[in-house]
């Protein structure tokens, strides 16, 4: 095969975005832009020179490019002139040397591999100048017509607002992706015309230059889920849920059981293991890795998040954290980044915890906030703790050792230490470190003033209950006294 560079068309504006935050090609969905989308789909023929064609806010779109794809090769179309002039500015900086050069539009992020390498392997099987990727719709409104010839190879591609009546009845179309010859391409780009409805140069106008001159143009049919280009988010949203069920249905064919597709959404770059089971309302995100036989769901959002084998995780969210095998958390907790459960931790229902480690066997099981801690082995965190872990100025780390029992609604002021074996009281505010096997007590003694309600809330439910209590209370006191007396 001879060598191949790879051409991405993504000067354009985009205007029916409606996008002040964003050029249109990085507009995207599944944790990539949809500019990385066509790369990563070229990326897989490993072409020698990748050249991105950059324009509207082209420091923004130079930027990202350098983020995904350090050695493409950004080109400046300062004037936004056609995608025939935006080729012929690409090649500027590719070799002289024979090849092929596969255009692709930056705004396709369902473009395929397996279309692109079937492009390109036709195209050098065949020998034709030029090979076009093209699709055939119900509808091809708004789309370039693909013209063929009495021998079936391509004479001409007109675009929508240039087709007569018959050319628009004709239902294949140009996907602007195209297979191009370097040399036989070089000299054609530059005989482009803007003698057209917009005054462009149009690229399709190539394949009628290379077909007057002679040469052969070849197309290959690919599905229209494959070759649809996005230009608002209505088709960013569609192209989204397509992307979405390819991944899906990878992952269930690797051995991933996905019990609502239609409500679970997976990045391209999350990682499941066979066994995996999703359950309705999962949303995975970024970097997330997910080990055999964990369960996550139902209702439950994870971002660059590791899962150990076995865990559960049910209706929670968790950011930037690290499960062991075996974890359970949830329903309705929150793990903030530099969370990491060792292996049998349990982090219950509306706990919160962030920066900190809860170690094998340990348990947090509800109403708590655990900031910037370390906790031991086989410890329990009673209901309503609260790590005090910020002074206004500073965070501070507090340690809890290895079969600790702390009680309900303990106040930990950090930075604390309390040792293995220790217990602290119910209701204690711990301002001392607790030494191990010693049971810390921090909270006033109770007393009770008696009849206050009655006097101070005369008239009230509350102090009519209390005197029928108090009269009941008397009254058995009375006949214990009389039964004493006969």
């Amino acid at each position: 095969m001879t060598e191949l560079a790879v051409v991405v068309l993504a000067a354009g504006e985009g205007t029916r975005m409606r996008s002040a935050a964003l050029p249109k090609v990085l507009h995207g969905f599944a944790g990539r832009s949809m500019l990385q989308h066509v790369l990563a789909a070229t990326d897989a023929l490993a072409p020698a020179r990748t050249v991105v064609v950059v324009g509207h806010r082209r420091d923004e779109v130079t930027a990202h490019l350098r983020d995904i794809a350090a050695g493409a090769t950004p080109v400046v179309q300062a004037e936004q002139r056609g995608t025939g002039h935006a080729v012929r500015l690409a090649l500027e900086p590719l070799p002289e040397a024979d090849g092929t050069v596969l255009v692709v539009p930056g705004d396709a992020p369902l473009l395929t591999a397996e279309a692109l390498h079937a492009l390109v392997d036709e195209h050098a099987a065949s020998g034709a100048a030029a090979t076009l990727l093209t699709s055939v719709l119900s509808d091809p409104t708004g789309y370039g017509r693909v013209l063929r010839g009495a021998d079936g190879a391509v004479a001409r591609v007109v675009e929508q607002k240039d087709a007569n009546a018959d050319e628009l009845a004709v239902s294949e179309v140009a996907t602007s992706v195209y297979a191009f010859d370097l040399a036989v391409l070089r000299g054609a780009v530059t005989r482009l015309s803007t003698d057209n409805a917009q005054g462009e140069e149009y690229l399709p106008d190539v394949v009628a230059i290379l077909a007057a001159d002679g040469h052969r143009v070849g197309a290959v049919l690919a599905p229209a889920e494959q070759t649809a280009g996005v230009n608002d988010r209505v088709q960013l949203a569609a192209a989204h849920r397509v992307y979405n069920g390819r991944l899906l249905e990878a992952h269930m064919r690797a051995g991933v059981t996905v019990v609502d597709p239609a409500t679970t959404w997976v990045d391209a770059g999350v990682a499941l293991e066979p066994d995996v089971t999703l359950w309705p309302g999962t949303d995975l995100h970024g970097a997330t890795r997910v080990a055999a036989g964990a369960h996550v769901g139902p209702h439950v959002t994870l971002t660059d998040t590791a899962v150990g084998a076995g865990s559960r995780i049910s209706r929670a969210v968790a950011m930037q954290a690290v499960l062991g095998a075996d974890v359970s958390v949830g329903p309705f907790a929150y793990l903030r980044p530099g969370t990491v459960l060792a292996d049998g931790a349990h982090v219950g229902t509306y706990v919160e915890v962030k920066n900190s480690e809860v170690g094998p066997g340990s348990k947090v099981p509800h109403l708590s906030y655990v900031g910037d801690a370390t906790i031991g082995e086989q410890s329990n965190i009673g209901a309503a703790t609260v790590f005090v872990n910020y002074d206004g100025v500073a965070k501070h780390r507090s340690v809890v050792g290895d079969h600790v029992r702390i009680g309900s609604d303990t106040m930990i002021v950090a930075p604390r230490e309390i040792g293995d074996g220790a217990y602290t009281a119910a209701g204690s505010v711990i301002t001392q470190d607790v030494p191990p096997g010693s049971m810390a007590v921090a909270r006033g003694r109770q007393r009770n003033v008696e009849g206050w309600v009655e006097r101070s809330r005369a008239g009230s439910p509350a102090a009519e209950a209390a005197r029928r209590a108090r009269g009941r209370t008397e009254s058995a006191e009375d006949s214990h006294d009389d039964e004493a007396g006969g």
